[in-house]
């Protein structure tokens, strides 16, 4: 079994959470004086999974000669390591402070030299940040931090093959704001010192990268311009293009006869090992979107075939390291090409789902020494093929499963339920009694598509409430495997939206009685089978009207709002454990509204936050277990560019907040706030008496710093 389960990594945050929000004086309600480490060594994790569903992978690498040793690169799960063909895996990236990777490079001359460049290149909504460039001298036992932080996101790295001191990083830079660290950076000492080489504008970073194999001073990279916001996306604009430098990343020039003029997006590179001179691109473009080729070193290119699935989450393209003639290419699922680009055929010819191959395909390893050996990541983890892509094998032993939301019942012991990205709705067991302790054999899929919220009733384990994306809640029976969609249905002339993630709970008060939300809150006194709408609790602007880049997202920018398919929507709520109808929700456009009355009406509180930059995105809301007018909120600003941490505590319905963060080391984003139900105080901090807004401020500035 694995050290860690990412499956459980969510568990875990939320525990070190708590944790952290300890300036109180105990654990226990009768325990007093201060939490000390020796304390928390109470909070042990296991594992429980599921590895048996996998999750997104950014990159796959193995060792040339040794292809029983790989590296996977998961989105949400680290660095995880094999030395035995996928037979066992041991998780690199633990202690790490994020968990996101964008490329991994092993140096050709020596693989035990690791550059790693954390932060997911795919440009979702739910894309994670990273930390900069990471590398490792002994396969990956040991760390060290490269800088480039503020990059953010790292495309692809590249390292020479004769001196793994001098390597070159595409960094995308920062996803949700204008910065200036992104563009291709080189370093000559091992990654102590980078300097920035090829950059365009602040919108504009790099997002692949190809070194020529006979000529390390060649090398070609591919700028991509784009911007996501809390609202929507645009991914491209005139910063998109491919450049070459022939003296090492000195100098560079864009490549432009026969790349299609206007604004690009996103752009894959390929070149050929066995023949430098042959190159492949995927190019996004509003006309003359495709596969392009060059066979004179990128200095003309034609297009090939119109072939370029869905390039914002994909743009992945390989030349065979044998053939030049054979390319394949990664979408939705997988197209190889026998004749350079010209023509593609599915491998296998049968949709991949039919042949158990999960969609979604990001990353491709081919084995230079033997061509038919590939190793695939999908949304759904690792596959192997050792027929050039006709038959593959799931390797679904080590747990990079990406949980957007956890539940557990009642039961002793208690089964858990959790939505994963992509992978459907799952619930397994606390325990079992079986001596190697839990196995995917325990774990029992429930819903369909990416799992979101999954909610059993409290009362009867036989109810749970699952949605997929965008509020496709269902109510099922997960011992009969029998389920209703019970989503609510908009009166003709008016259409609701919800989030990606959208909410549900229950009430503490009657287990019948759940919510939904949406830009309303819905709310069902019968288990779902029918609702009544609260009024718009979003600010329900017109997204159209929202720039991005400084342009408005209209009908001719590139991947228009790929990802967010509404915006004004709830994303959580809460119901007070002691008063019946005091409800809480926040949306993602920065709405904190409070009803006394079952949501019959409602008071927008959000404005008397402090500090909080207006319209931010309000990650949770939690109702006290303890004082019916205590509340606790938090914002997630990363969707701004901005990393800073934020959370408060009203004592009074949301007349007056107060920071509660004073002491915990940050900067980062806060997804999830819990307050223990049996002691309140571990999340109180000491002095709880009001303030004038003013010390607010002062506070919270204070604990800001720079």
């Amino acid at each position: 079994m694995n050290r860690t389960a990412t499956g459980l990594r969510c568990l875990a945050a939320a525990a070190l959470l708590i944790s952290l929000f300890s300036p109180i004086r105990s654990i226990s309600a009768q325990q007093t004086g201060p939490v000390m480490s020796s304390d928390l060594r109470a909070l042990s994790f296991r594992e429980t999974g599921p590895a048996v569903v996998g999750g997104r992978v950014h990159d796959v690498e193995a060792v040339p000669g040794h292809p029983a040793t790989i590296y996977v690169g998961a989105a949400s799960g680290g660095v995880w390591k094999t030395e035995n063909g996928g037979t066992t895996w041991i998780p690199l990236w633990d202690d790490l402070p994020n968990s996101s990777v964008g490329d991994i490079a092993l140096a050709p001359s020596d693989p035990d030299i690791i550059y790693v460049g954390s932060g997911g290149p795919n440009n979702r909504q739910s894309t994670l940040y990273g930390s900069g460039v990471w590398k490792s001298t002994d396969g990956g036992a040991g760390w060290i931090h490269l800088g480039l932080t503020e990059t953010r996101h790292i495309g692809r790295i590249r390292i020479h093959p004769r001196n793994p001191d001098i390597a070159y990083a595409a960094a995308l830079g920062n996803l949700w704001k204008a910065n200036p660290q992104r563009g291709v950076f080189r370093t000559t000492d091992g990654g102590a010192n980078w300097s920035r080489v090829l950059f365009i504008d602040e919108d504009t970073g790099a997002v692949d990268l190809v070194m020529d194999p006979s000529n390390p001073d060649v090398l070609y990279a591919a700028t991509y311009q784009r911007r996501r916001r809390t609202w929507g996306f645009i991914g491209g604009g005139p910063g998109s293009g491919i450049w070459k430098t022939t003296d090492g990343g000195d100098t560079w020039r864009e490549l432009t006869d026969g790349i299609p003029e206007g604004d690009k997006g996103r752009i894959g590179l390929a070149i050929s090992m066995s023949d430098p001179e042959i190159l492949n691109a995927t190019i996004e473009h509003r006309s003359e979107q495709g596969t392009y080729r060059s066979e004179d070193g990128g200095e003309t290119w034609a297009r090939v075939n119109r072939l370029n699935p869905r390039p914002m989450y994909y743009s992945h393209i390989y030349i065979d390291p044998v053939d030049p003639d054979r390319v394949y290419i990664l979408g939705s699922s997988s197209s190889m090409s026998e004749d350079g680009g010209r023509t593609f055929r599915g491998i296998p010819s049968a949709p991949t789902y039919d042949i158990g191959v999960h969609g979604d395909h990001h990353a491709l390893w081919i084995d230079p020494d033997a061509t038919g050996n590939l190793l695939l990541g999908t949304d759904a983890g690792l596959y192997a093929s050792r027929d050039r892509g006709m038959t593959w094998t799931r390797i679904n032993n080590f747990a990079i499963g990406q949980f957007y939301a956890i539940g557990a019942d009642l039961r002793n012991p208690y089964w858990i339920y959790g939505g994963l990205q992509d992978n459907h709705s799952w619930m397994g067991p606390s325990r079992t009694r079986r001596f190697i302790g839990i196995i995917n054999d325990d774990w029992h899929q429930i819903g369909f598509s990416d799992g979101m919220y999954a909610v059993p009733d409290p009362e009867d384990h036989r109810r749970v409430y699952l949605d997929s994306q965008n509020g496709g809640i269902i109510r099922m029976d997960p011992e009969t495997g029998s389920s209703l969609g019970i989503k609510p249905v908009a009166p003709e002339g008016e259409r609701y939206r919800f989030d990606w993630c959208a909410p549900i709970a229950i009430s503490p008060h009657d287990h019948n009685r759940i919510y939904l939300g949406g830009n309303r809150l819905f709310i069902s006194d019968n288990g779902g089978d029918s609702w009544h709408a609260t009024e718009d609790l979003s600010r329900a602007l017109d997204r159209e009207q929202l720039e991005i880049m400084g342009r408005l997202t209209d009908g001719q920018t590139l991947s228009r709002h790929d990802g967010t398919s509404t915006y004004g929507e709830i994303t959580t709520i809460s119901e007070s454990p002691l008063t019946p109808g005091l409800l809480w929700v926040g949306t993602d456009d920065g709405n904190v509204q409070v009803s006394r009355d079952g949501g019959s009406s409602w008071s927008v509180v959000s404005g008397r936050i402090p500090v909080v930059p207006d319209g931010t995105y309000v990650s949770r809301v939690e109702a006290s277990h303890a004082v019916p007018e205590r509340a606790y909120v938090t914002f997630d600003a990363h969707r701004d560019g901005d990393f800073r941490s934020f959370a408060f505590v009203t004592e009074d319905l949301g007349r007056t907040w107060r920071a509660i963060l004073a002491g915990v080391p940050g900067p980062g984003s806060i997804n999830v706030i819990r307050e223990h139900p049996g002691n309140p105080e571990l999340l109180r901090p000491p002095d709880s008496s009001p303030r004038k807004r003013s010390d607010h401020r002062d506070a919270r500035t204070e604990h800001l710093g720079s």
